[in-house]
Protein backbone atom coordinates (compact mmCIF):
# COMPACT_ATOMS: atom_id res chain seq x y z
CA UNK A 1 0.00 0.00 0.00
CA UNK A 2 1.18 3.69 -0.88
CA UNK A 3 1.05 6.52 0.81
CA UNK A 4 2.32 10.15 0.69
CA UNK A 5 2.24 13.16 3.28
CA UNK A 6 1.07 16.31 2.35
CA UNK A 7 2.49 19.04 4.01
CA UNK A 8 0.19 19.47 6.63
CA UNK A 9 0.76 16.04 7.82
CA UNK A 10 -2.36 14.05 6.32
CA UNK A 11 -1.35 10.69 4.66
CA UNK A 12 -2.99 10.01 0.95
CA UNK A 13 -3.23 6.47 0.07
CA UNK A 14 -2.66 6.51 -3.51
CA UNK A 15 -2.78 3.56 -6.26
CA UNK A 16 0.11 4.03 -9.11
CA UNK A 17 0.19 1.33 -11.69
CA UNK A 18 1.62 0.61 -14.96
CA UNK A 19 3.49 3.24 -17.11
CA UNK A 20 2.89 5.31 -19.96
CA UNK A 21 0.92 8.67 -20.35
CA UNK A 22 -0.37 9.17 -16.83
CA UNK A 23 -4.21 8.98 -15.89
CA UNK A 24 -5.11 9.56 -12.95
CA UNK A 25 -8.89 9.47 -11.46
CA UNK A 26 -10.45 11.34 -8.84
CA UNK A 27 -13.94 9.84 -6.75
CA UNK A 28 -16.85 10.96 -5.97
CA UNK A 29 -18.37 11.40 -2.12
CA UNK A 30 -18.13 9.95 0.25
CA UNK A 31 -16.26 7.26 -1.52
CA UNK A 32 -12.78 6.05 -2.19
CA UNK A 33 -10.22 5.48 -5.66
CA UNK A 34 -11.93 1.79 -5.13
CA UNK A 35 -15.16 3.44 -7.74
CA UNK A 36 -12.62 3.10 -10.26
CA UNK A 37 -11.64 -0.50 -10.58
CA UNK A 38 -13.31 -0.89 -13.82
CA UNK A 39 -11.99 2.30 -15.42
CA UNK A 40 -8.23 1.59 -13.64
CA UNK A 41 -7.95 -1.99 -15.39
CA UNK A 42 -9.67 -0.70 -18.83
CA UNK A 43 -6.76 1.93 -19.10
CA UNK A 44 -3.98 -0.50 -17.65
CA UNK A 45 -4.75 -2.76 -20.18
CA UNK A 46 -4.63 -0.35 -22.57
CA UNK A 47 -0.84 0.96 -21.89
CA UNK A 48 -1.12 3.69 -19.33
CA UNK A 49 0.10 4.84 -16.22
CA UNK A 50 -2.71 5.21 -13.74
CA UNK A 51 -3.26 6.62 -10.34
CA UNK A 52 -5.80 6.86 -8.34
CA UNK A 53 -6.11 8.63 -4.61
CA UNK A 54 -8.36 8.29 -1.78
CA UNK A 55 -9.20 11.92 -0.70
CA UNK A 56 -8.59 13.38 2.88
CA UNK A 57 -11.06 11.86 5.24
CA UNK A 58 -12.19 9.41 2.68
CA UNK A 59 -11.23 5.65 2.16
CA UNK A 60 -7.11 4.40 3.80
CA UNK A 61 -6.03 8.34 3.82
CA UNK A 62 -6.13 9.97 7.48
CA UNK A 63 -9.38 10.52 8.90
CA UNK A 64 -8.77 14.53 9.10
CA UNK A 65 -11.05 16.77 11.10
CA UNK A 66 -10.00 20.01 9.32
CA UNK A 67 -9.04 20.77 5.64
CA UNK A 68 -12.42 19.02 4.03
CA UNK A 69 -12.43 21.56 1.68
CA UNK A 70 -12.14 22.15 -2.00
CA UNK A 71 -9.02 24.19 -2.17
CA UNK A 72 -7.18 21.36 0.18
CA UNK A 73 -8.79 18.83 -1.44
CA UNK A 74 -6.92 20.79 -5.00
CA UNK A 75 -4.03 21.28 -3.00
CA UNK A 76 -3.63 17.70 -1.91
CA UNK A 77 -3.66 17.05 -5.83
CA UNK A 78 -0.75 18.97 -6.40
CA UNK A 79 1.56 17.67 -4.01
CA UNK A 80 0.60 14.17 -4.72
CA UNK A 81 1.12 14.93 -8.45
CA UNK A 82 4.61 16.62 -7.69
CA UNK A 83 5.19 13.94 -5.59
CA UNK A 84 4.73 11.54 -8.77
CA UNK A 85 6.07 14.11 -10.97
CA UNK A 86 3.27 13.75 -13.38
CA UNK A 87 3.16 15.39 -16.79
CA UNK A 88 1.03 15.18 -19.55
CA UNK A 89 -1.79 13.93 -16.95
CA UNK A 90 -5.36 13.15 -18.45
CA UNK A 91 -7.30 13.71 -14.76
CA UNK A 92 -10.63 12.01 -14.56
CA UNK A 93 -13.01 13.57 -11.90
CA UNK A 94 -16.81 11.86 -10.88
CA UNK A 95 -18.97 14.09 -9.04
CA UNK A 96 -17.12 15.78 -5.99
CA UNK A 97 -14.46 14.68 -8.20
CA UNK A 98 -14.82 16.35 -11.26
CA UNK A 99 -14.98 19.20 -9.00
CA UNK A 100 -11.45 18.20 -7.17
CA UNK A 101 -10.43 18.01 -11.00
CA UNK A 102 -11.57 21.81 -11.60
CA UNK A 103 -9.83 23.23 -9.13
CA UNK A 104 -7.12 21.59 -9.50
CA UNK A 105 -6.32 21.72 -13.21
CA UNK A 106 -7.40 25.43 -12.85
CA UNK A 107 -5.19 26.42 -9.78
CA UNK A 108 -2.02 24.12 -10.11
CA UNK A 109 -2.28 22.45 -13.47
CA UNK A 110 -0.38 24.19 -15.82
CA UNK A 111 1.81 22.25 -17.33
CA UNK A 112 0.95 18.97 -15.91
CA UNK A 113 -2.53 18.36 -16.87
CA UNK A 114 -2.95 17.65 -21.05
CA UNK A 115 -7.06 17.29 -20.43
CA UNK A 116 -9.64 16.65 -18.09
CA UNK A 117 -12.63 14.63 -18.09
CA UNK A 118 -15.84 15.51 -15.33
CA UNK A 119 -18.27 12.80 -15.48
CA UNK A 120 -21.02 13.73 -13.71
CA UNK A 121 -19.47 16.77 -11.80
CA UNK A 122 -20.97 19.14 -9.54
CA UNK A 123 -19.49 21.91 -11.15
CA UNK A 124 -20.68 25.08 -11.76
CA UNK A 125 -22.43 24.99 -8.11
CA UNK A 126 -25.25 22.57 -6.92
CA UNK A 127 -26.82 24.84 -4.42
CA UNK A 128 -29.35 27.06 -5.45
CA UNK A 129 -28.23 31.01 -4.83
CA UNK A 130 -29.53 34.26 -7.03
CA UNK A 131 -26.83 33.81 -9.32
CA UNK A 132 -27.60 29.74 -9.72
CA UNK A 133 -31.79 29.99 -9.55
CA UNK A 134 -32.02 26.09 -10.99
CA UNK A 135 -29.86 24.98 -8.18
CA UNK A 136 -31.25 22.55 -5.62
CA UNK A 137 -32.03 24.15 -2.35
CA UNK A 138 -30.47 24.20 0.87
CA UNK A 139 -32.62 22.15 2.58
CA UNK A 140 -31.91 19.18 0.32
CA UNK A 141 -28.48 19.21 1.84
CA UNK A 142 -29.42 20.20 5.37
CA UNK A 143 -31.36 16.80 4.76
CA UNK A 144 -28.01 15.00 3.53
CA UNK A 145 -26.68 15.96 6.69
CA UNK A 146 -29.43 15.56 9.16
CA UNK A 147 -29.35 11.73 8.07
CA UNK A 148 -25.92 11.27 8.45
CA UNK A 149 -25.82 12.37 11.60
CA UNK A 150 -28.91 10.16 12.60
CA UNK A 151 -27.26 7.36 11.32
CA UNK A 152 -24.69 7.41 8.34
CA UNK A 153 -24.87 3.45 8.20
CA UNK A 154 -28.38 3.24 7.11
CA UNK A 155 -27.78 6.74 5.35
CA UNK A 156 -25.43 4.87 3.15
CA UNK A 157 -27.47 1.99 2.46
CA UNK A 158 -30.38 3.79 1.07
CA UNK A 159 -28.15 6.49 -1.37
CA UNK A 160 -26.81 3.92 -4.01
CA UNK A 161 -30.28 3.17 -4.77
CA UNK A 162 -31.04 6.60 -6.69
CA UNK A 163 -26.93 6.60 -7.29
CA UNK A 164 -27.50 3.77 -9.43
CA UNK A 165 -31.04 4.10 -10.55
CA UNK A 166 -31.54 0.94 -8.50
CA UNK A 167 -35.08 3.09 -7.66
CA UNK A 168 -36.40 3.05 -11.22
CA UNK A 169 -38.97 0.64 -12.59
CA UNK A 170 -37.58 -2.29 -14.43
CA UNK A 171 -34.11 -1.98 -12.87
CA UNK A 172 -32.47 -4.99 -11.05
CA UNK A 173 -30.62 -3.73 -7.55
CA UNK A 174 -27.22 -4.86 -8.08
CA UNK A 175 -26.58 -6.06 -4.48
CA UNK A 176 -22.69 -6.69 -5.01
CA UNK A 177 -22.40 -3.36 -6.66
CA UNK A 178 -24.70 -1.78 -3.42
CA UNK A 179 -22.28 -3.44 -0.86
CA UNK A 180 -18.94 -2.31 -2.26
CA UNK A 181 -20.71 1.67 -2.32
CA UNK A 182 -21.46 0.86 1.37
CA UNK A 183 -18.66 -0.38 2.35
CA UNK A 184 -16.10 2.66 0.63
CA UNK A 185 -18.24 5.19 2.55
CA UNK A 186 -18.39 3.16 5.50
CA UNK A 187 -14.18 3.30 5.34
CA UNK A 188 -14.39 6.91 5.00
CA UNK A 189 -14.44 9.26 8.11
CA UNK A 190 -17.88 10.47 9.30
CA UNK A 191 -16.48 14.34 10.14
CA UNK A 192 -14.90 14.43 6.42
CA UNK A 193 -18.11 13.40 4.92
CA UNK A 194 -20.26 15.69 6.91
CA UNK A 195 -18.23 18.82 6.10
CA UNK A 196 -17.72 17.71 2.46
CA UNK A 197 -21.47 18.17 1.76
CA UNK A 198 -20.63 21.77 2.19
CA UNK A 199 -17.68 21.62 -0.23
CA UNK A 200 -19.37 19.75 -3.22
CA UNK A 201 -22.40 21.73 -2.70
CA UNK A 202 -21.82 25.51 -1.91
CA UNK A 203 -18.32 25.83 -4.15
CA UNK A 204 -18.74 27.70 -6.78
CA UNK A 205 -16.45 26.37 -9.79
CA UNK A 206 -17.46 28.97 -12.19
CA UNK A 207 -13.74 30.96 -12.13
CA UNK A 208 -12.49 27.90 -11.94
CA UNK A 209 -14.17 26.52 -15.41
CA UNK A 210 -13.38 29.40 -17.11
CA UNK A 211 -9.71 29.53 -16.91
CA UNK A 212 -9.35 25.77 -18.10
CA UNK A 213 -7.91 25.88 -21.72
CA UNK A 214 -7.41 22.42 -22.14
CA UNK A 215 -9.54 20.19 -24.13
CA UNK A 216 -12.21 19.26 -21.58
CA UNK A 217 -14.67 16.42 -22.15
CA UNK A 218 -17.86 16.62 -19.68
CA UNK A 219 -19.73 13.47 -19.64
CA UNK A 220 -23.52 12.93 -17.76
CA UNK A 221 -26.13 10.25 -17.70
CA UNK A 222 -29.31 12.46 -17.96
CA UNK A 223 -31.40 10.58 -15.62
CA UNK A 224 -28.56 11.45 -12.70
CA UNK A 225 -30.92 11.87 -9.73
CA UNK A 226 -27.93 12.93 -7.51
CA UNK A 227 -25.99 15.56 -9.74
CA UNK A 228 -29.24 17.02 -12.36
CA UNK A 229 -27.90 17.56 -15.90
CA UNK A 230 -29.68 20.89 -16.13
CA UNK A 231 -27.47 22.61 -13.74
CA UNK A 232 -24.53 20.72 -13.84
CA UNK A 233 -22.98 19.61 -17.12
CA UNK A 234 -25.29 21.44 -19.16
CA UNK A 235 -23.40 24.86 -17.71
CA UNK A 236 -20.10 24.06 -17.09
CA UNK A 237 -19.88 22.69 -21.08
CA UNK A 238 -20.42 26.75 -22.12
CA UNK A 239 -17.84 28.13 -19.61
CA UNK A 240 -15.32 25.65 -20.57
CA UNK A 241 -12.79 27.12 -23.40
CA UNK A 242 -12.29 23.81 -24.99
CA UNK A 243 -15.47 22.31 -23.81
CA UNK A 244 -17.22 18.71 -25.73
CA UNK A 245 -20.34 17.29 -23.90
CA UNK A 246 -21.67 14.28 -24.15
CA UNK A 247 -25.22 12.84 -22.64
CA UNK A 248 -26.67 9.09 -21.85
CA UNK A 249 -30.30 8.94 -22.01
CA UNK A 250 -31.44 7.32 -19.07
CA UNK A 251 -28.23 6.48 -17.66
CA UNK A 252 -27.82 7.23 -14.26
CA UNK A 253 -25.24 9.23 -11.69
CA UNK A 254 -23.04 5.86 -11.03
CA UNK A 255 -22.63 5.08 -14.71
CA UNK A 256 -19.15 4.29 -15.09
CA UNK A 257 -19.88 1.38 -12.47
CA UNK A 258 -22.86 -0.18 -14.19
CA UNK A 259 -22.10 1.22 -18.27
CA UNK A 260 -18.63 0.67 -17.67
CA UNK A 261 -18.53 -1.32 -21.04
CA UNK A 262 -20.19 2.49 -22.91
CA UNK A 263 -18.26 4.61 -20.67
CA UNK A 264 -15.10 3.24 -20.91
CA UNK A 265 -14.64 3.19 -25.36
CA UNK A 266 -15.55 6.95 -24.64
CA UNK A 267 -12.97 8.27 -22.43
CA UNK A 268 -10.44 5.89 -24.12
CA UNK A 269 -11.57 7.74 -27.64
CA UNK A 270 -11.30 11.02 -25.91
CA UNK A 271 -7.84 10.26 -23.73
CA UNK A 272 -5.90 9.38 -27.89
CA UNK A 273 -7.57 12.06 -29.51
Amino acid sequence: MSFFKTKDGTEIFYKDWGSGQPVVFHHGWPLSSDDWDAQMLYFLQHGYRIIAHDRRGHGRSTQTDTGNDMATYAKDVAELAEHLDLKNAIHIGHSTGGGEVAAYAARYGKGRVAKVVLIGAVPPIMLKTPANPGGLPMEVFDGFRKELLANRAEFFWQVPLPFYGFNRPGVATLEGVRLNWWRQGMMGGTKAHYDCIKAFSETDFTDDLKAIDIPALVLHGEDDQIVPIADSALLSVKLLKKGELKTYKGYPHGMCTVHADVINPDLLAFVKA
